[in-house]
């Protein structure tokens, strides 16, 4: 049972209001053309004008004819792509644009004082209209010719276009034979319309965004966070469009969306978004607006898979969550050391909105298994300027709180905040910052008391994260193991699994002699190069997963050609082959850092874990030294070869 606006069952057309053909005489009276409908318009009057790709282009033009006999006209929309003219500088006088969201069209005149910008939620704009706070005199709309019963569709913009027709005093509808008929809730009959102007045009374009090999590494990056079976919404831009890209290895992925791209109907080719795991209207998309090309709109029209509903509905975060696994991705401008998000301004300039960010982000969070997570790169385009900040800067707007990020994706690595300190916080930033900016990072979190000053001086400022270590491995009773090298956020649960450890266990040289674990000692296996030096954690569950179950580690000696290894694995988990499979891991990484020859050390009574280096595939020489076996594995000897000769 949905806690949110109920959808009407089913995605069809809705009954008739005026009866199956009554309404074709009112229809024909109303058709007129654009200038005489908008003889209707007085000085001082509010119009809303259609979003988006499904703008009456038409309508507009005879607005901007309009307007210099007019004045002191308020222009509302969410989101215009066409090129209007009376946001430029000549209409200043006659009209004003306050607009809900900053897009190309209207970023300069916003910044330039002749637009408004009204930072609001996208599912909270159509309350505005429909409680009063914001009357609307005349609302200009695009729909679809009426089917058999009267009823047009609003096609591919029903957004708040819906709620302000439905607002309006006066109601002036561009029939275009153009406008798919979507369906859903997502029609307006004509007994609605107070003026009709038929007028055949193609609808407006959006192309999808470049995508530069950045953004398709942080796509990479966010696809190790989706599982098969998830629902799945991507904000604007390159970043999201690129992580969409990047899920075309997954199975069944379902959509619940405000805006519907290219990119979601590439998948849907592809037979990865079927839809059929969705909690919520399962085997449909739920949007509530296109933003992209005719093909896109082609797919839409008449298309039972497809469901258009108003974004009161498909933005409200009670029925977002109602999808299991909900995945909401958007993308920032600028991230602080605490985890504050700036996504809608550059200092006090405004680039952009809040839009359906915090929607998602919520509906994501509340979600079973849902993940809300916030993409942008780590440095601007010219790369002088970090994108990750000790503080905001002057002006910029926190779109995502600190208490509500949780996950923060880079081209440098996944950083997971949420319920974390602002010490992990910051540490964790800094981890996928771009590497020319981390040591000023440091220092600033030091001024800012972040971190300590030791901290500071131990871990390594330009260590890559090797992202190509991490995997997840199946192991008996269904046991999911997600492998990945040690971060400097993992000491805590590090320390946690030494002192878990039974004390009468014997273990391995790093291991053998201590009892108490002391700070530096654990900090310095977690804060490393992943080159001279690594450490791979297991953690059962998921990526965000804090308990660890196992640690391995190497270090190389100079000149590198020899890495000594250490391992332990909790009793708990022991005997199911997690040991042998980080070894494996660890040998295979030192091997990428040119090592030729293996080493460990292994306490008496300790001999079993031989075997796990015998699966290793290479010759095992042991030794008896001082009370202590050596173990040596040469990479260059392989094990098969030494049984033929």
């Amino acid at each position: 049972m949905l806690n949110g606006p109920q959808a009407p069952a089913g995605s069809t057309r809705p009954a008739s209001v005026g009866g199956d053909r009554n309404w074709i005489s009112g229809y024909e009276a109303k058709k007129t053309s654009a200038e005489k409908a908008l003889r209707i318009l007085k000085r001082g009057y509010r119009i809303f004008i259609g979003s988006g790709c499904g703008e009456p282009q038409h309508l507009v033009r005879a607005l901007e004819r309009v307007i210099p006999e007019l004045a002191d006209v308020e222009i509302l929309h969410i989101l215009s792509v066409g090129t209007s003219r009376y946001t430029e500088a000549s209409f200043f006088e006659k009209c004003r644009l306050k607009s809900f969201f900053v897009a190309t069209a209207s970023r300069e005149a916003v910044a330039q004082g002749r637009a408004d910008y009204t930072p609001i939620n996208l599912g909270d704009v159509p309350d505005l209209f429909r409680s009063g706070v914001v009357p609307i005199d005349v609302a200009l709309i695009q729909v679809s010719p009426p089917d058999e019963h009267g009823f047009c569709s609003y096609g591919i913009s029903i957004d708040i276009v819906k709620s302000a027709a439905e607002s309006a005093k006066h109601v002036i509808a561009q029939v275009n034979a153009k406008m798919p008929m979507t369906l859903g809730d997502s029609f307006i009959h004509v007994e609605q319309l107070d003026a009709v102007v038929e007028w055949d045009e193609p609808l407006l374009e959006v192309s999808l965004p470049f995508m530069n090999p950045i953004a398709r590494e942080i796509g990479r990056h966010v696809a190790k966070l989706i599982e098969d079976g998830s629902t799945i919404r991507a904000g604007v831009g390159s970043l999201s469009t690129a992580a969409l890209y990047a899920l075309e290895d997954k199975k069944d992925l379902g959509v619940h969306t405000d805006m519907l791209t290219d990119a979601y109907l590439d998948l849907v080719e592809k037979g990865v978004i079927t839809n059929a795991r969705k909690t919520v209207h399962q085997g449909k998309i739920v949007a509530s607006f296109c933003l992209g090309s005719q093909r896109l709109y082609d797919f839409v029209d008449n298309n039972p898979m497809v469901a258009f509903y108003p974004t009161e509905y498909t933005n409200n975060y009670l029925v977002i969550s109602e999808n299991d696994r909900m995945i909401s991705i958007n993308s920032g401008l600028e991230v602080d050391l605490t985890g504050q998000v700036c996504s809608d301004s550059l200092g006090y300039e405004i680039y952009s909105g809040v839009g359906g960010a915090v929607d998602f982000l919520r509906g994501a969070m509340y979600s079973h298994k849902g993940k809300a997570i916030i993409v942008l790169p780590s440095t601007t385009l010219d790369g002088k300027t970090s994108r990750i900040v000790p503080v905001l800067t002057e002006g910029a707007g926190v779109v995502t709180t600190r208490a509500g990020v949780q996950y923060v994706v880079t081209e440098y690595g996944i950083a997971y905040l949420h319920g974390k300190r602002i010490r992990d916080r910051a540490l964790a930033l800094i981890g996928i910052a771009h590497p020319d900016f981390r040591e000023e990072l440091m220092a600033a979190a030091r001024r800012l008391n972040y971190l300590s000053q030791d901290i500071v001086q131990v871990i390594p400022p330009k260590a890559l994260y090797p992202a190509q270590w991490e995997v997840t491995q199946l192991f008996e009773d269904g046991l999911k193991v997600f492998f990945r090298p040690a971060k400097p956020t993992d000491e805590r649960a590090v320390k946690e699994f030494f002192y878990s450890l039974p004390r009468d266990e014997s273990y391995y040289r790093f291991l053998s002699t201590m009892r108490v674990f002391p700070h530096y000692d654990v900090r310095s296996m977690v804060n490393i190069d992943y080159q001279k030096e690594m450490s791979i954690v297991a953690l059962p569950g998921d990526l965000e997963a804090e308990r660890v179950v196992a640690i391995g580690r190497f270090v190389l000696d100079e000149p590198r050609y020899k890495a000594e290894l250490d391992f332990a694995v909790h009793p708990d988990y022991g005997r199911r082959g997690i040991a042998s499979f980080l070894v494996q891991l660890l040998s295979e990484a030192a091997r990428s850092q040119s090592a030729k020859l293996l080493t460990a050390y292994v306490l008496p009574g300790n001999e079993r874990v031989f075997a796990v280096f015998h699966k290793l595939g290479y010759v095992v020489e042991t030794s008896f030294k001082s009370g202590v076996h050596e173990i040596r594995i040469r990479f260059d000897q392989p094990a098969q070869a030494c049984l033929i000769g």
